[in-house]
């Protein structure tokens, strides 16, 4: 049987965005005769204000039919241009926070992986062939902080010549930045592309210190990432999906037996969102998570009896009241899940 989470890693690398469209009928039944899965495109929604977003969507009808859909991005690749001092805990910060994070540097004393193992790649090479060779696509963060604005210059112009990415960041002072892009103006580059750029780059929480500077940019790329109000061109999709890719890949690239949890709904307070995904083994182990704590626990109990079985089942995790109070949980919302035996994806 073909591997459907191969097919959704394959082409998201290949920079597609595509929906994983999952049918059931009831809460409980055999998945060859009751579940089905279908790759569509992607279709963004809208929200009161007609601002684009991805998130989970989740239906279900009187006669018990029901129909979730996850949508799945490419990688959101940060390229970090310069890697000096704050470069350091941007790339430390940004790879814990699921970026996959590339640096680039002309200076082999700064641009090696010894100083970046949290990185997928360094490059040491001029900036202009660093982003010649990454090949920027709508999906990229780009956080430039090179020593000079002679650096930066170099890297906005070859920014400039291609497709232009989600983000665009330029560490630097108000007064030297203004000067810069006024310079490019002249030149000729074009002013509807300068005017997205984040600058000065980061949110405005008073940081100081290299790891201060790090953390502001960082907040910043979230909000950039979830927030439609923090988009710069008002038509960017934000992400509200609480999918995370490594799972995907384990997914795509384990074949022993295993079950796969999917939170499909969720209402109120919860420890995850929409889209959180888990393998279970046979021995309860778990790749990733929808939340810790009690309520997973019990999922996983309900994981490893249904692997093997060709069936699937939906739990409905209740955080609210004196259930969730007795057991500990600080959450106070719901959570519906769907429990599935993975030999049959």
């Amino acid at each position: 049987m073909n591997n459907i989470y191969a097919e959704i890693l394959k082409r998201v690398e290949n920079n597609e965005a595509l929906t994983l469209k999952t049918e059931f009928t009831g809460s409980e039944g055999l998945i060859a005769e009751s579940l089905t899965k279908t790759l569509v495109p992607f279709a963004p929604q809208t929200d009161m204000r007609g601002r684009c977003f991805a998130d989970v969507t989740f239906e279900e009808s009187d006669d018990g039919h029901s129909v979730a859909g996850e949508p799945f991005s490419p990688p959101e690749r940060l390229i970090v241009l310069g890697a000096g001092h704050i470069a350091l805990p941007v790339c430390e910060f940004a790879a814990k926070s699921g970026f996959e994070v590339y640096v680039c540097d002309d200076r082999p004393s700064f641009a090696n992986e010894g100083r970046f193992p949290d990185a997928a790649q360094v490059l040491c090479d001029s900036f202009e062939n660093c982003i010649r060779k990454l090949k920027i696509t709508s999906y990229d963060y780009i956080v430039i902080i090179t020593r000079g604005h002679t650096h930066d210059a170099d890297c906005l112009r070859e920014i400039f010549k291609g497709t232009q990415p989600a983000y665009l960041g330029l560490i630097g002072s108000r007064r030297r930045v203004k000067g810069l892009l006024e310079m490019l103006l002249e030149e000729g580059c074009p002013k509807e592309y300068m005017d997205r750029i984040s600058t000065p780059i980061g949110l405005d929480i008073g940081a100081v210190t290299p790891g201060e500077i790090a953390i502001s940019i960082l907040a910043e790329l979230v909000a950039y990432k979830r927030l439609p109000e923090h988009s710069r061109d008002g038509v960017r999709c934000c992400n509200d999906s609480d999918v995370e890719l490594s799972v995907i890949k384990y997914l795509a690239e384990n074949h022993d037996p295993k079950a796969i949890v999917t939170v499909i709904e969720t209402k109120g307070s919860t420890p995850r969102e929409a889209g959180a995904k888990m393998a279970v083994s046979p021995r309860g182990e778990v790749t990733g998570s929808i939340g810790g704590g009690c309520s997973e626990g019990a999922v996983i109990r309900d994981a490893v009896d249904i692997i093997g079985t060709g069936r699937y089942m939906v739990v409905d995790i209740d955080l609210t009241g004196e259930v969730a109070e007795s057991d500990g949980m600080v959450c106070g919302g719901t959570m519906k899940v769907l429990v599935e035996d993975g030999a049959e994806n």
